[in-house]
């Protein structure tokens, strides 16, 4: 391979994305542009659940459990009202996502050590968000429920009851159990495949519509100095995006990797190498710049971003989609990600997943670098 002749296919791309402003776009302002969005908007944790209260007794003891409840995180007090009718109203139009009702009979209940039962309605039309409303309110009325107990067994002169089972949490990893701090490394995995695989899925199909690919055919280029020539631009770019999206997760988000980043250098650039052997080939293959934008989005990006344990768990996932899972690149380095930024895991713990990575792009590569001398480049 001779470096000049790389040289000249990379000075030439470059020219081309310096005249392409649609190709800067997608290399640079996407890229940015999704690190806030999905740093600031997307979210998988539920907090400030909106509620509304039916207050039917009125009385200190339910007063006193509405301000422990708008005091806690999880839940926000948006409305209070005596009428019932009110409960339609806020969560027919969305004001409010969880609502309680306390009985008139509320503190005479409590007082004399009888159930006092109260009425939960949550809306249920996001069943992710239901299910974590409906854990936490659990939880708040069980916290209520202790100290009930423990004042009724001290008037009846009987010791506390201690629970035969208590599990004592210690979370790891995720200490805080914020969602952003796989979000955020997470979705480096979409802005390599937009920048590898969507960006070079126009390279060479853009030669064929634009008639140069003749010219490229009589030049005495071989078909593996054209291929980096034409990847090593977008690996350069891929590479600044990289280490643009660490320092704004860690500047803007407080997201901090526990591990090596010269190993998380490493893992960006092997999946890298396979987004650009990806989009390549895809390129040589329908050799229309439309068509291999389309494809592209269909087989790197949404893969990317919907069946890699990004947003959705691969375990809840079908059978079929499962097995798909695994032939995805971006599975193997959001593990890779998930062990530098969380786990403080070593290329020992990682082998598996930088093995696979490599596998695939060696497979991908040998492809493109056939289909390209097939059209006798």
């Amino acid at each position: 391979m001779n470096p000049a002749k790389v040289e000249a296919v990379v000075r030439k791309e470059f020219y081309h994305l310096l005249r392409d402003v649609r190709s800067l776009y997608l290399a640079f302002a996407l890229p940015l542009l999704l690190i806030l969005l999905f740093g600031y908007a997307l979210s998988l944790d539920v907090n400030h659940v909106k509620t509304i209260v039916i207050d039917q007794n009125s009385t200190p003891s339910s007063r006193d459990l509405i301000r422990k409840l708008d005091s806690s995180s999880y839940f926000d007090v948006v409305a209070f009202s005596r009428n019932t009718r009110d409960v339609n109203t806020y969560l027919d139009e969305g004001w409010a996502t969880l609502a309680i009702v306390i009985p008139p009979d509320f503190s005479e209940n409590l007082h004399k050590d009888r159930d006092a039962p109260l009425q939960v309605i949550l809306d249920g039309s996001d069943p992710n968000f239901g299910n974590i409303s409906r854990g936490y309110i659990n939880a708040f009325l069980e916290s209520q429920n202790r100290p009930q107990l423990d004042a009724f067994l001290n008037r009846q002169g009987r010791e506390r009851i201690l629970p035969p089972l208590e599990g004592r949490i210690r979370v790891w990893f995720n200490e805080d159990l914020e969602s952003r701090n796989f979000i955020i490394p997470g979705n480096m995995a979409v802005i390599l495949m937009i920048v590898g695989a969507m960006l070079t899925s126009l390279v060479v199909a853009r030669e064929y519509e634009n008639g140069t690919l003749e010219t490229i055919k009589s030049l005495p280029l071989n078909t593996g100095e054209f291929l980096v020539g034409k990847a090593i631009p977008y690996f350069v770019i891929g590479m600044i995006d990289v280490l643009i999206a660490v320092l704004m997760g860690q500047i803007l988000f407080g997201v901090v990797m526990k591990s090596s980043f010269w190993l998380l250098i490493l893992a960006s650039a092997l999946y890298l190498a396979v987004a650009l052997t990806l989009g390549l080939l895809i390129s040589s293959v329908l050799k229309s710049q439309l068509v291999a934008n389309q494809v592209a989005v269909l087989v790197t990006y949404l893969p990317s971003l919907l069946l890699s344990n990004f947003v959705f768990p691969i375990l809840n996932m079908p059978k079929p989609l499962q097995i798909l899972a695994q032939v995805v690149p971006a599975t193997y380095y959001l593990e890779i990600l998930s062990g530098v930024y969380l786990k403080n895991l070593g290329f020992a713990q990682l082998w598996f997943s930088f093995l696979v990575l490599l596998i695939m792009f060696l497979v991908l590569a040998l492809l493109s670098f056939l289909a390209l001398k097939r059209e006798g480049i």
